[in-house]
């Protein structure tokens, strides 16, 4: 792969979760590869030098914010004791384990069975599972992708988490056991012979082994704008947290993201020195149901001239830029003041498609125009990257769309013209500027849209984990909901394209919306 390919695959990664690599492909530089029995795989990026968005709080710069960033925590906690039950092992790919068996951990943790707790962790759960942290089907939960990130130097204290967690009380299940549920999803194991089986009504719950854990970060951006929608961010990653960016940061326990991203999940707090990319995750870690292998180093030829304190400031402002959730002070980042480490920080950003957007004093990373224009042919043409066997884009989540849908693009719109337009038109915000103090109330999206009602609240979630929504208070009122923190991240190309589709929906007929349709048309 060339390294514009390289770039797109990043911008893919970044804007859907992890990449699905054919058979024997290999994962572009700078990620990682996680290989499956039949020599398929997914490839999601790593951090330069060992680093994690926790390093974030070294400089005190907030990462993007995770939706109940400490359940989502604990939550990853939970499936983090139930699914690594082989604890001299690597967490991912760990086991499966059922979906109730991790609500009662996570009661057990919280010392709540109210279901006003229960609706918080499923709602935690389908966080996790759409930035990739977990994976979720058919009753079962299994570590994500994101989770073979953790640094082997975090595994201690990832043990010491688990091992403090809470047993959790169940009483004996009438119909199927924990063995059975999970027994019966692995397609090598045989269906147990009920001639040998015990009663199901006498049969207990069984508990995996959980003797020690902790986990990490999602990245913040989460997902990829075409030229009309402003760039998300879940996070991934990674958590920034549960990004979650995606993301998929954090001392001792777990959380987005991430996310996101996230804020971020993640044991790790303290920066490490030089290395190669993706050395914590370099070994080959073989597991039932796959295996972790490090791919080409990125950045070695550009850091590799800079010596250790120097080196260590470049991937400081790196993490900051692409992971804060505001645009942080150049003041904080002797590679951001400095123009000769800038340049060097900008060739790093570039070679995951990414560019440096400047705000005043402040800097954030955003997606590169050309290059996130190419990976947006490619979701359109399916996502397949040039190379042997094809790399596909794994979506919002395991599997999901990269993209926003029409029922997300409809809300999001609204809620800028409301937000933006109208107060810019009124004088009362400035003209480049996507930050707005005046909320859009919900009831005011019911008028204003066709979507049914059920849509629309699971479209203001979608926008809301892909940070381009935030929902706010307003003092007594019930609030409403402004544009989020990606749009801190759009680059002057897309903020004057962006400003022409806020013309053409608010007044579509409008003298200056022909104008932008006369000047389109002339290009």
């Amino acid at each position: 792969m060339t390294r514009a390919d390289d770039a797109t695959a990043h911008v893919l990664a970044r804007a859907g979760g992890p990449l699905r690599l054919g058979a024997g492909v290999a994962a572009p530089a700078g990620m990682l590869r996680l290989t499956r029995p039949d020599s398929t795989g997914e490839a999601l990026p790593v951090w330069p030098d060992g680093a994690t968005p926790s390093l974030l709080e070294e400089y005190q710069v907030a990462p993007v914010p995770v939706e109940r960033a400490g359940e989502t925590r604990r939550v990853l906690a939970a499936c983090l004791k139930c699914c690594w039950t082989d604890q001299s092992a690597d967490p991912w790919p760990g086991d499966p384990a059922p979906v109730e068996l991790v609500l009662d951990t996570y009661r057990a943790l919280i010392g709540r069975t109210d279901d006003l707790m229960r609706n918080w962790a499923i709602g935690a759960l389908r966080r996790l599972h759409d930035s990739a942290w977990i994976v979720m089907a058919d009753g079962l939960i299994t570590l994500g992708p994101r989770c073979a990130l953790w640094p082997v130097e975090s595994y201690a204290q990832l043990k010491e988490l688990v091992r403090r967690l809470p047993d959790p009380e169940r009483t004996a299940l009438t119909v199927v056991a924990d063995a059975d549920i999970v027994a019966a999803a692995r397609p090598d194991t045989p269906a147990p012979d009920p001639a040998t089986q015990a009663s199901p009504v006498l049969a207990s719950s069984t508990r995996p082994d959980t003797t020690d854990h902790p986990p990490s970060t999602p990245e913040p951006d989460t997902a990829l704008h075409r030229p009309s929608t402003p760039e998300p961010h879940t996070t991934p990653h990674r958590p920034s947290t549960p990004e979650p960016h995606t993301t998929p940061h954090r001392p001792s326990t777990p959380g987005p993201d991430t996310t996101h991203r996230p804020s971020t999940l993640g044991p790790d707090t303290t920066h490490r020195g030089p290395s190669t990319a993706g050395r914590d995750v370099s070994a080959v870690r073989a597991r039932l149901g796959g295996q972790a292998e490090a791919g080409a180093a990125e950045f070695d030829d550009l850091l590799g001239g800079y010596d250790e304190r120097r080196r260590a400031e470049l991937v400081a402002a790196f993490v900051a830029v692409e992971h804060a959730g505001e645009p942080v002070l150049e003041a904080r980042f002797l590679a951001l003041r400095d123009p000769a480490l800038r340049h060097s920080l900008g060739e790093m950003l570039a070679r995951r498609g990414r560019t440096l957007i400047q705000h005043r004093e402040r800097w954030i990373s955003g997606y590169d125009d050309h290059t996130a224009a190419r990976a947006a042919r490619l979701l359109g043409d399916g996502g397949d990257l040039p190379s042997p066997g094809g790399a596909r884009s794994g979506g919002q989540g395991p599997g999901g769309p990269a993209s926003l849908g029409e029922a997300e693009k409809a809300v999001l719109t609204l809620v800028l013209v409301h937000s933006v337009a109208i107060p810019r038109a009124e004088g009362v915000l400035p003209e480049d500027t996507w930050s707005s103090p005046h909320p859009t109330p919900v009831d005011e999206l019911r008028r204003h849209t066709q979507v049914p009602i059920g849509e629309l609240e699971a479209a203001l979630r979608t926008l809301r984990h892909a940070g381009l929504l935030t929902q706010v208070k307003a003092g007594e009122e019930a609030g409403g909901y402004v544009p989020g923190p990606q749009f801190h991240r759009l680059t002057p190309a897309v903020r004057r394209r962006l400003q022409e589709e806020l013309i053409l929906a608010a007044g579509p007929h409008s003298p200056l919306a022909g104008a932008v349709r006369a000047r389109r048309s002339a290009e």
